[in-house]
C-alpha cells in the first residue's frame, strides 16, 4: 500500500464490523499482483464486485494524496452485503512493465480482472452468477472489454468512464487548468498537449514512435490500440445491465463530453441506468464551484449517495 495511511480514515458509511478482509494474489507469473477481497459476515453468498482504478500507476485503494476512493467503495459495499476484490495494477507494483514500449491498455487490465472474476466467482460468500465489474476513470473505459472477455459476468458499473478519445480529452483538460490555474499551467503546456493529439490522430504514429513525443509519455502501442478503442460501441453489444454515473462537477470526465456517448450510444437500453451526481467531482467527492485539482488533496470520501446508489442496484440485480 502507498500514500498517507495514517491519514485515511474510514468514511462515515463503513461498517468495518460487518466484514473481515484477506490478501490475494490476482494474476500468475512475475507480473501477478496483489489484492485485498472485503468479505461480508455471516449471509447466503450475494453479489460480488471487482473494482479497476483508474490510469496510472495505482494501488489498489486508488490512493490520491491522503484519499483512498476504492476503499472506501469496497468498505461502503462489504458493509452493505457485497463481497469486494480490489488489487495493485501492475504499473504499481512492477514499475519496469509500466514502462514497456509494447504496453496496452488491454494488457494492462484485462488478464488482471479476468483472473479477478474467477477468484470472486469461486468465493463461498458470492454467487457465482451475481459478479459485477466497477471500473472507475479508465477502469470504467476498459470495463466492457473486460466484461467481454469474461462472458459470466452478471453486469458492470461505470464511474466517471471517459468515452472521449483521451488524446482529444487531454487537450480539454489541461484547456480547462490553464483557464482555472493560469500561473500553474502556461500555454506552452496546452500547446504541447495539441501537438501530441494531432500526432496520434496521424498516419504518422507507427509503434517506433517515441513515447516522449506522446501524451503522458505512454507508449505508441498503447496510442495505437486506444486510439482504434470504443468502449460504448463495445458495451453496447454486451446486453448486460450496467450502472452509469457521473459527476456533474468532474472537469476530467464531461456531462458534455463523455457521459453523453453513453447516453447516445445506449438509448433505449432498459437495462441500462444512467446517473448524474450534480456535486461529484471526478473522485465522486462532493462539493460546490468548479473542480480543481487541490480538491483531491484535501481529506475527504467517496459521497454516500454514491454508495447507496451502487449498493442498491447490485442488491436488485440478480445476473
Amino acid at each position: 500500500m502507498t500514500g498517507s495511511e495514517s491519514e485515511w480514515m474510514p468514511p462515515p458509511y463503513a461498517e468495518p464490523g460487518r466484514f473481515s478482509e484477506y490478501e490475494v494474489t490476482v494474476g500468475t507469473g512475475p507480473l501477478a499482483v496483489s489484492g485485498t477481497v472485503s468479505v461480508p459476515h455471516g449471509q447466503a453468498p450475494g453479489p460480488g464486485v471487482v473494482l479497476l482504478a483508474g490510469g496510472g500507476p495505482f494501488d489498489r485503494d486508488e490512493t490520491s494524496g491522503p484519499n483512498k476512493p476504492l476503499k472506501d467503495l469496497a468498505w461502503g459495499l462489504a458493509g452493505r452485503g457485497t463481497t469486494v476484490l480490489r488489487f495493485d495494477k501492475a504499473a504499481y507494483a512492477h514499475r519496469d512493465a509500466a514502462a514497456a514500449s509494447d504496453l496496452t491498455m488491454t494488457q494492462e487490465y484485462v488478464p488482471y480482472a479476468v483472473d479477478a472474476v474467477g477468484l470472486l466467482r469461486s468465493h463461498r460468500s458470492v454467487d457465482p452468477g451475481r459478479v459485477f465489474v466497477l471500473g472507475h476513470s479508465m477502469g470504467g473505459k476498459v470495463a466492457p472489454a473486460v466484461v467481454a472477455a469474461a462472458p459470466a459476468v452478471a453486469g458492470l458499473v461505470i464511474m466517471a468512464g471517459d468515452a472521449q478519445p483521451m488524446h482529444h480529452a487531454a487537450v480539454r483538460v489541461v484547456s480547462y487548468l490553464a483557464a482555472m490555474l493560469p500561473d500553474q499551467v502556461p500555454p506552452a503546456v496546452v500547446e504541447t498537449f495539441r501537438r501530441q493529439a494531432a500526432l496520434v490522430d496521424s498516419p504518422e504514429l507507427t509503434p517506433s514512435t517515441p513515447a516522449a513525443d506522446l501524451p503522458f509519455g505512454l507508449s505508441a502501442s498503447y496510442w495505437l490500440e486506444l486510439r482504434d478503442y470504443d468502449p460504448v460501441a463495445i458495451a453496447a453489444g454486451l446486453r448486460k445491465p450496467m450502472l452509469i454515473l457521473q459527476g456533474g462537477r468532474d472537469y476530467q470526465v464531461t456531462v458534455a463530453d463523455d457521459l453523453v456517448r453513453w447516453r447516445t450510444g445506449l438509448a433505449g437500453r432498459p437495462e441500462v441506468d444512467i446517473r448524474v451526481h450534480e456535486a461529484a467531482d471526478h473522485l465522486f467527492f462532493p462539493g460546490t464551484g468548479p473542480s480543481t485539482p487541490a480538491e483531491y488533496g484535501v481529506p475527504q470520501h467517496v459521497d454516500p449517495a454514491v454508495v447507496a446508489d451502487i449498493a442498491h442496484w447490485l442488491s436488485r440485480e440478480q445476473g
